[in-house]
C-alpha cells in the first residue's frame, strides 16, 4: 500500500505544539526529526551509548507525517496552514512549509528475517528459529534467537566479546550472574558451557520474558535458573540475595555508564577468585571503566579484549 507522506518544516520549540494541531486534525502518526541534544541523565535512563552528539541544534525541527494514497489531504493541508499562520503570532512555528512524497508499505513482520542471518561465534552456531541447520555447522554448540523485541541476538561486538571471554573463563559447574540479561544468551551459552547454577536480572520486565522464552527454544531446563526484574543497583534486597550467594562469575553486558557504578559493587557478588566479565564498553569509555575498576580494592584488573570499537574487560575478586 502506498501513503502520503508529509514533511513540515517547523522550530524546535514548536514541535509539540505542532504534533498537537495534526493529532486535532485526525492525525496518529508522526516523526519528529530535530537535533535536541539528550541530557546525559536521558542517556542513562534510556540505557544507550552515545560514539558523538547529535550535530549542533539550530533550532529547526521536520515533522513527518502520512495519509492514505487516494485521500484528499488537501483541505487538511488547508486547516492546518491556517493554524499555524494563526500560531506564528504567539510562536515561533518557523517556515511551516510542507514538502510531499509518496512511501509504499512493505510486510516488515516477514521481510526483515532476510537480514538476520546465522553466524559462529567461536564454536558456537547462533542462528534464528526459521533457519535450518546446515550440514557445515552440525558439529558445533547450536543456539537459537530470534531478533524479537531487540534484546540481543548476540551478533554485536559487545555480546561476541562476552561469549568469548565466557568460553575462556567458565568452568564446569561454576555459578553465573548475568546483570542485564536482555534476551539470556549469555546464560544460554554459560549453561551450553556446563554452568551450575544460574542468576540473572534485568531492568526490563520483557526481557525476563524473553529470556525464558528462549531458554525454552533451546531446551534447556531453568530448574537452577532464577531470573529477576529489577535494578541491581538500587535493589538492596536484590544486592544482598546476590551477596548470600556469591558466584563464580558475574558477567554484565551493558553499556560503560552502568558498568562503572556496578564495578563498585561486584566484589560482594563473587566468590574469591571469581571473574567479572564487562562489556558494553565503547573505546571512548575504556579508561572511565579501568579506573572504576582499579578504584575497587577487591577487585585485580585481569584483561582487556577488543574488537571494533568495543571493549571488554575483565577483573578478579582477590
Amino acid at each position: 500500500m502506498k501513503w502520503n507522506k508529509y514533511r513540515l518544516k517547523t522550530t524546535t520549540q514548536a514541535t509539540d505544539f505542532v504534533c498537537g494541531l495534526l493529532i486535532e486534525l485526525g492525525i496518529n502518526g508522526m516523526e519528529v526529526e530535530d537535533n535536541v541534544q539528550l541530557s546525559e541523565e536521558e542517556k542513562k535512563v534510556q540505557f544507550i551509548d552515545y560514539l558523538a552528539d547529535l550535530p549542533e541544534d539550530d533550532g529547526t525541527a521536520y515533522i513527518n507525517f502520512y495519509t492514505e494514497e487516494n485521500d484528499d489531504a488537501e483541505a487538511l493541508l488547508e486547516q492546518l496552514r491556517e493554524k499555524l499562520k494563526e500560531a506564528n503570532s504567539f510562536l515561533d512555528v518557523g517556515e511551516g512549509s510542507i514538502e510531499k512524497s509518496i512511501t509504499e508499505d512493505v510486510d516488515w513482520v516477514n521481510n526483515w528475517k532476510q537480514y538476520f542471518k546465522s553466524f559462529t561465534v567461536d564454536n558456537f552456531f547462533i542462528k534464528p528459529t526459521w533457519e535450518e541447520p546446515d550440514e557445515a555447522h552440525k558439529d558445533m554448540q547450536m543456539i537459537e534467537i530470534d531478533p524479537g523485541t531487540a534484546f540481543g541476538t548476540g551478533k554485536h561486538d559487545t555480546t561476541q566479546l562476552c561469549i568469548k571471554q565466557l568460553i575462556r573463563y567458565l568452568k564446569a559447574g561454576d555459578t553465573v550472574l548475568d546483570l542485564g540479561c536482555g534476551s539470556g544468551i549469555l546464560s544460554i551459552v554459560a549453561k551450553k558451557l556446563g554452568a551450575g547454577a544460574v542468576s540473572m536480572t534485568d531492568i526490563d520486565e520483557a526481557a525476563i520474558v524473553a529470556s525464558k522464552e528462549n531458554f525454552e527454544v533451546n531446551h534447556i531446563a531453568t530448574d537452577d535458573v532464577e531470573m529477576f526484574d529489577g535494578n541491581v543497583l538500587e535493589d538492596e534486597a536484590m544486592q544482598q540475595h546476590f551477596e548470600e550467594k556469591q558466584f563464580d562469575v558475574v558477567v554484565a553486558n551493558i553499556l560503560a555508564d552502568v558498568i562503572i557504578p556496578i564495578a563498585g559493587i561486584v566484589d560482594r557478588f563473587l566468590k574469591p577468585g571469581g571473574i567479572f566479565i564487562s562489556s558494553g564498553i565503547i573505546y571512548m569509555k575504556e579508561d572511565d571503566v579501568v579506573k572504576a575498576i582499579e578504584e575497587n580494592d577487591a577487585l585485580i584488573l585481569e584483561a582487556i579484549e577488543k574488537q571494533g570499537d568495543w571493549r571488554a574487560i575483565m577483573a578478579i575478586k582477590k
